[in-house]
């Protein structure tokens, strides 16, 4: 039991109030106050990837949709809803399936480049906190 005074008055938590404050407190502390060593060099392991994934799957989306859509002007009749000759459907689909699948073609070696960037940037702290948990 904590017993706190202020203006000549005390009080007294419950064992049950006292969790519920630390909770409350654990909210409002910076992460780093509250995680050891070891989570933290997994979390930091984690965000090399994680940042990269995200990135590459946005690239990848959005070509893998811009081709969808070149291959519709292609192949269905929405050049004609869009008031696109037969000619002119075809070599705007082509165009714009192009530029899709080149983006999706990027997805992979974008992921790469982040990856090697962001290893680079948090190696020394990565090192150094598994140096500290090795001896």
């Amino acid at each position: 039991m904590d017993n706190n005074t202020q203006n000549g008055y005390t009080y007294t938590y419950s064992s049950r109030e006292q969790a519920e404050l630390k909770k409350i407190r654990e909210k409002y502390t910076p992460s780093s106050e509250n995680e050891d060593k070891l989570t933290r060099l997994r979390r930091l392991d984690a965000s090399v990837t994680n940042t990269a994934q995200a990135i590459s799957l946005v690239f990848g989306v959005i070509g893998t949709l811009t081709l969808g859509f070149g291959m519709s002007l292609i192949m269905t009749d929405l050049a004609v809803k869009l008031g696109l000759g037969g000619g002119a459907a075809m070599v705007i689909g082509i165009a714009v399936g192009v530029v899709g699948a080149s983006l999706a073609s990027l997805a992979y070696p974008i992921y790469n480049l982040i990856v090697k960037a962001k290893r680079k940037q948090l190696a020394p702290e990565i090192i150094r906190l598994a140096d500290e948990l090795i001896k």
